[in-house]
Parts: structure tokens; C-alpha cells; sequence
């Protein structure tokens, strides 16, 4: 990987990924690009500069002829700030994603490790020092520790709206404004995504050649809360996610204006994971926290919204007693 220099003539630089390599090379007209993405991860706009000297055809000059990245076909580095559009004029804010990390179920790490990451314990061991024995499902004595056997109260809440005070947070979300959709990715090797709360799995979209998995997830299945009300705090409680029932899903605000939807989602830790440490050892390293040494492997979570592209990494570490 390395910069194009951008300070002449525009240069365009477009590759395949390894999929589209594969489709091209079977050479049976099946091959057709059908989507494609524009990001400006490498600009920094603040280089706009309307006190230039030469007046206002200069004023972006620096932005124009920073140097841009080479294509490069890896997904989970590349393009992480999508362009959108969005035909309408009138608008002053764009939504957002949010964590909701308020309440003791959506907290993240409690347990002392100051990474401020989730924790998903991936063991029947590591439960037990990180859980009570009482509660159904057993509740989490350190807040922000998932449960990677599935169920658990913990569980990661995220929020989509406007996050401003200036539009109330009485008013509904604009239809086209609001995500009905979710992409969720995380790494296939560490672990799967379920139901809050539930050991149920989410079907599985795609998995590509590393080993990154996809789940598309939309309103009306078990992850996607619609309609979560407006307002701070507004109460809402035993909120109906896919016909089950959650308990305080979508109550507490975390959006200044109003809100579309509100994403809620377990992780599962996978058969490697659980039963063994090689991954640890080839990926993660250890750590001693309140008297117990875990093994650990730090990665991210990625959501994204289909509507507007907007997209947060949800710091998460995978931890296993060394017992």
C-alpha cells in the first residue's frame, strides 16, 4: 500500500476485490459491476482554508492535492468513511449511530481492564468469576461482561437519530432518515452475533475470504427495535424486539433530537475460542486483573447503517480465564 501523489493531474486508481477477481475470471459474461463506494478516508478538512491569501479559488487548494491512498482490495481496512447522497437541501443535521452505554446492561468493561472495550467471556470458567449464580439470565456481576455462551443480561445497544438539541426529541425521525437496516461484521474466527439476551445466532449473510462475517439484519427481526420512542428516559421498558420480550431495550436516550431505531445485539464466542487457547496465544496476549490472570484478544465490532452509510467500530475483547 502506498499515497498517489494528487498534486497534478487527478489520477484515477481502481482495483477488484479478491470477489470480483474471481467472478471476472470465469470468463462466462457473469461478471458485472452492479455496486460500487466512494470514501475520503485520507482528507482532512479542516486543511479548508477561507483566509487564503490568493482568494477563494485557493481555498481548498491543500485538500486538492492531498496525496490519496493506492486501491488496495483488503475490506477490513479500506473505505472506512463512505461518501453518501442524499438528494434534499434542507437538511441541518445528518443521523448518527451511538453507543447507549448508560444502563448497567450496556455498559462497557467494568471488570478493570481500562480498554474500554466490551468483554465477552468465552467459557463456562470465565463466567463463573464474571456472574452471579442468581438471575435468569445470570447477571453479570461486572457490567460489560457479554456472556460468550449466549444469554446473558449484557448486551451491546446502539442508537440512531439526530444527535442535537436543537431539533426536540419529541419529533419523529424523517422516514428517509431513519436506518430499517443494519450491516453488522465481526471476525468468523472469534465469534457470532446473537439476540440480546438469547442464545439464539443471527443467520449469517456472508462470510469472505477473511473470515470476516456479515449479517444483514432489518426491522421486524429479532435485533432491530423500532419505533423506540422520543424523549430522555421515556420509560418504555419491556420493549417487544422480533416478539421477545427485553427487558428496558430502547429506554434510556442517548440522542439529543429525535430517533429512528435502536440496534441490540449479543456476541457469541466460537467453538475455537471456547475450547481452546491457540488463538489467544497467535493473536492476543494476557493480562492479570482483581486477582486473575485471562488470556485476551482484542478486536471490533463494525455497524453500519444501509440507509445512510453511517458507521461506528465497537471496541470488543474476548477474555479467558487462565485457569
Amino acid at each position: 500500500m502506498g499515497f498517489l501523489d494528487n498534486s497534478g493531474d487527478i489520477i484515477l486508481d481502481a482495483v477488484l476485490t479478491d470477489t470480483g477477481r474471481m467472478r471476472l475470471a470465469k470468463g462466462d459474461g457473469s461478471f458485472k459491476i452492479t455496486k460500487f463506494a466512494f470514501s475520503d478516508d485520507e482528507i482532512n478538512y479542516q486543511l479548508y482554508d477561507k483566509t487564503h491569501a490568493s482568494g477563494s479559488a485557493y481555498y481548498d487548494i491543500e485538500i486538492l492535492q492531498t496525496p490519496v491512498l493506492e486501491a488496495f482490495t483488503n475490506n477490513a481496512s479500506s473505505m472506512k468513511s463512505k461518501l453518501i447522497s442524499i438528494p434534499r437541501t434542507n437538511l441541518l443535521y445528518l443521523p448518527v449511530l451511538k453507543l447507549q452505554t448508560t444502563d448497567d446492561d450496556t455498559k462497557k468493561d467494568t471488570l478493570g481492564t481500562g480498554v474500554g472495550s466490551f468483554l465477552v467471556s468465552v467459557d463456562s470458567d470465565t463466567n463463573d468469576e464474571t456472574t452471579s449464580a442468581t438471575g435468569t439470565p445470570a447477571v453479570s456481576t461486572y457490567p460489560g461482561v457479554l456472556n460468550g455462551l449466549g444469554g446473558g443480561n449484557s448486551y451491546i445497544e446502539v442508537h440512531q437519530g439526530l444527535d442535537t438539541t436543537d431539533i426536540s426529541s419529541t419529533f419523529t425521525l424523517d422516514p428517509d432518515l431513519v436506518e430499517n437496516q443494519y450491516i453488522i461484521e465481526i471476525d468468523n474466527r472469534l465469534g457470532m452475533i446473537t439476540q440480546a439476551q438469547s442464545t439464539t445466532t443471527a443467520p449469517v449473510s456472508y462470510i469472505d475470504d477473511d473470515n470476516m462475517a456479515s449479517y444483514f439484519v432489518s426491522s421486524g427481526t429479532p435485533l432491530v427495535v423500532t419505533n423506540p420512542g422520543a424523549g430522555t428516559n421515556v420509560g418504555i421498558g419491556n420493549k417487544s424486539q422480533g416478539g421477545t420480550t427485553l427487558t428496558g431495550i430502547g429506554s434510556t436516550q442517548v440522542l439529543g433530537g429525535p430517533r429512528g431505531t435502536v440496534l441490540a445485539f449479543g456476541i457469541k464466542a466460537s467453538l475455537d475460542l471456547n475450547s481452546s487457547t491457540s488463538l489467544f496465544t497467535k493473536l492476543g496476549s494476557t493480562y492479570t486483573t482483581l486477582g486473575d490472570t485471562y488470556y485476551y484478544i482484542d478486536t471490533s465490532v463494525r455497524v453500519t447503517g444501509a440507509t445512510t452509510g453511517y458507521r461506528i467500530d465497537i471496541p470488543v475483547r474476548f477474555i479467558k480465564i487462565n485457569a
